[in-house]
């Protein structure tokens, strides 16, 4: 190998781990789970709903059916989604590890409420509050691009340890 195919070669190695650099750890609640317990699989089976309605619920995970990512651990209503999840977890984990996706856009972290939830472009985006989705549902791609400016400076800061607001998990079931 020549100096310049070296060269290359060192460079996307450190492409390759400096993007993996970026992944945080999940934000996890007092229930121990990423998400809080909820399969992150099962949304994407799920119907959305027009922007200004409710999602449907999420679907709670099961205890004995888990797999670990990003320093997590994630609970499945199946053995089937968290197959799913295996062959492809950057699929299906939330974005932004799991903190709101409005609080990201203004430059923080707080957790986000696995029952606020929109797919855009394949991607799971969690918010905070009620009325947090209603800012966020203002100019989606606008709060998306504010968020992906954000995410690179405030993800290397510690994951928030809050509680999401007026949220109580009922997942995961056993």
């Amino acid at each position: 190998m020549n100096r310049f195919t070296l060269t290359l070669a060192a460079a996307a190695t450190a492409l390759s781990l400096a993007g993996q650099a970026f992944a945080g750890e999940q934000y996890v609640d007092g229930t121990g789970f990423a998400v809080s317990g909820y399969d992150v699989v099962a949304y994407f089976d799920l119907n959305q709903n027009p922007v200004g309605t409710a999602q449907p619920a999420a679907v709670p995970g099961k205890a004995d059916i888990t797999a670990d990512y990003n320093g997590a651990t994630f609970a499945f209503s199946t053995e089937a989604n968290r197959d799913r999840f295996l062959a492809n977890p950057a699929q299906y984990a939330p974005q932004y590890d799991g903190h709101c996706a409005y609080g990201v856009s203004k430059g923080g972290k707080v957790p986000g409420n696995p029952n606020l939830w929109r797919i855009v472009d394949g991607k799971l985006y969690l918010n905070i509050t009620k009325n947090v989705v209603g800012f966020w549902e203002e100019d989606i791609p606008g709060n998306i691009t504010l968020a992906e400016g954000n995410w690179t400076s405030i993800e290397p800061t510690p994951g928030s340890d809050r509680p999401i607001p007026d949220f109580s998990s009922s997942a995961p079931v056993k």
